[in-house]
């Protein structure tokens, strides 16, 4: 699995784990708190243009992460057109881009061993009725790694298929992709017993 830390350095990378996630959730709750469209505008445009500031591949790597949600925008935005509430609609699709291009923005500044120790920080108050935080840190973790990478994957699928045959892909690779899913996971459940598996 390949890290989603951004080579680009900015000055974000040098902030603790913790104070990311920390505006993090309070930029989203002031974005899901404010209902004018001139905010959430300002909002998302202020948000493209920190992905702008450190370099055009940094800003073009987290175009192609927020571009995936195109399927959800184009629902979203029809919907509210049917029903005569374009304006909600818009709303509602800026505010889902920008929380996503926000978070997606502490994961490509903050390394995944800082997200774990941020996580088993917050998470430390539980460990005291028997959670297993490291367990849940490393779940968290596993979940930030697992998703791009098995979206590319889904992506490749994709494009085998359409190079082999003249009909859509469609449910015909739900089988192989599954399969390469619990391959991963094979692999990395023997890695993670190799290495003591979740006890503390």
């Amino acid at each position: 699995m390949i890290s989603l830390t951004s080579p680009v350095k900015t000055r974000a990378h040098r902030w603790p784990a913790g104070v990311k996630l920390g505006l993090l959730c309070a930029a989203t709750v002031i974005l899901f708190m404010q209902q004018n469209i001139a905010f959430q505008v300002a909002a998302f445009a202020g948000t493209a243009v920190i992905y702008c500031l450190p370099s055009t591949a940094f800003a073009r790597a987290g175009a192609r992460a927020v571009w995936r949600l195109w399927p959800f925008v184009v629902l979203v935005a029809v919907w509210h057109l049917i029903v005569g509430a374009g304006e909600q609609g818009a709303i509602i699709v800026l505010r889902m881009l920008t929380a996503v291009a926000a978070a997606n923005l502490v994961t490509m500044t903050t390394s995944l061993s800082q997200m774990i120790a941020a996580v088993m920080w917050l998470a430390a108050p539980l460990a005291k009725i028997g959670l297993n935080t490291r367990a849940l840190a490393l779940g968290i973790a596993l979940v930030v790694r697992f998703t791009p990478a098995l979206a590319d994957k889904g992506t490749a699928l994709t494009q085998a298929w359409a190079a082999r045959s003249p009909r859509r892909a469609s449910w015909r690779i739900i089988v192989p992709f599954a399969v390469l899913a619990i391959d991963d996971a094979e692999y990395v459940a023997a890695a993670l017993r190799a290495r003591g598996g979740t006890n503390p």
